[in-house]
């Protein structure tokens, strides 16, 4: 049987998840949620690379990912950023939907699922 290691485990929650060959990141979110949905797309995405190469992985080998904002109207930037962050040829499925957030000022979380 594959042992479970988990990263940066919390009372709650662990940040991620490793079995076998994959890691189970948690939705990562930003820090600072003064920021536009841009740069808090950024800051998601800079914790997901960390989160990563914690686990021994990295982007190019992310096998889904689903992204929820807090106002769908914000997709063409959030893609603005996430086109820019992914790797061309390495794209993996995605999901992006509305959703309610626990932070009001919170416009984006994103988890993922990656091949270590």
């Amino acid at each position: 049987m594959t042992d479970i290691r988990r990263i940066d485990p919390g009372p709650r929650m662990s940040e991620a998840v490793v079995r076998g060959n994959r890691i189970y990141c948690s939705g990562m979110i930003p820090e600072d949620t003064s920021l536009d949905i841009t740069g808090q797309v950024k800051q998601a995405l800079f914790e997901i690379d960390s989160l990563l190469a914690k686990g021994g992985s990295d982007k190019t080998r992310i096998l889904t990912a689903t992204i929820w904002l807090a106002d769908i109207g914000d997709f063409a930037a959030m893609n603005a950023v996430w086109d820019a962050w992914v790797v061309p040829g390495q794209t993996p499925a995605r999901a992006t939907v509305q959703a309610s957030m626990n932070d009001p000022k919170m416009k984006v979380e994103i988890m993922v699922v990656a091949a270590i």
